[in-house]
């Protein structure tokens, strides 16, 4: 048999077993510390409480999930603003987080923004182009004083992964 045919015959076995590997990843419902959402992710992720503070000054936390996993990132934050946010227009206050993020994104902007509503929240979803040939997929909603994003970094031509796709579409407000 030639070392070509041999070769040709190896890559399928190959393409099985990597096949076989990303099957067997162990993807485990990540549940927020406040039991503001389940989420499911493809490992344990790194839990970091992040203090910060309204633009009055009210001090308040994000409850951030990360995960590294292969050649992608997987975010899940939440937070409950205080009483000083007004949290009556929920559509323009994840606007402002939209343009503020769009503003870190190669050429300043999102390349697509989709508004919906999600489980009784207002929630955008949106991808944009990061330098080097990686994107950024990210959804946000706001249910009342509820915040929630989820975030996914990886080479532009993942941004529709099965990986990203169960990662968003696993999302669970409780």
């Amino acid at each position: 048999m030639s070392l070509l045919r041999r070769q040709a015959m190896a890559l399928p076995l190959v393409a099985a077993v990597a096949g076989e590997a990303v099957a067997q990843t162990t993807w485990i419902a990540v549940q927020a510390a406040d039991n503001s959402f389940l989420v499911d992710m493809p490992g344990t992720p790194l839990y970091k409480v992040i203090d910060t503070t309204t633009p009055a000054g009210t001090a308040f936390v994000y409850h951030s999930y990360s995960l590294e996993y292969r050649r992608l990132s997987f975010v899940a934050q939440t937070a409950l603003y205080p009483a000083d946010v007004d949290v009556s227009r929920p559509r323009a206050n994840l606007q402002i987080a939209l343009d503020d993020r769009g503003q870190r994104l190669e050429g300043g902007k999102w390349s697509k923004v989709d508004w919906r509503d999600m489980q009784g929240a207002t929630a955008v979803e949106s991808i944009g182009p990061i330098a080097g040939g990686s994107a950024l997929r990210q959804l946000s909603l706001l249910k009342g004083r509820r915040f929630v994003s989820l975030g996914y970094l990886a080479p532009a031509d993942a941004m529709r992964a099965p990986e990203a796709e169960r990662f968003f579409r696993s999302l669970r407000l409780t």
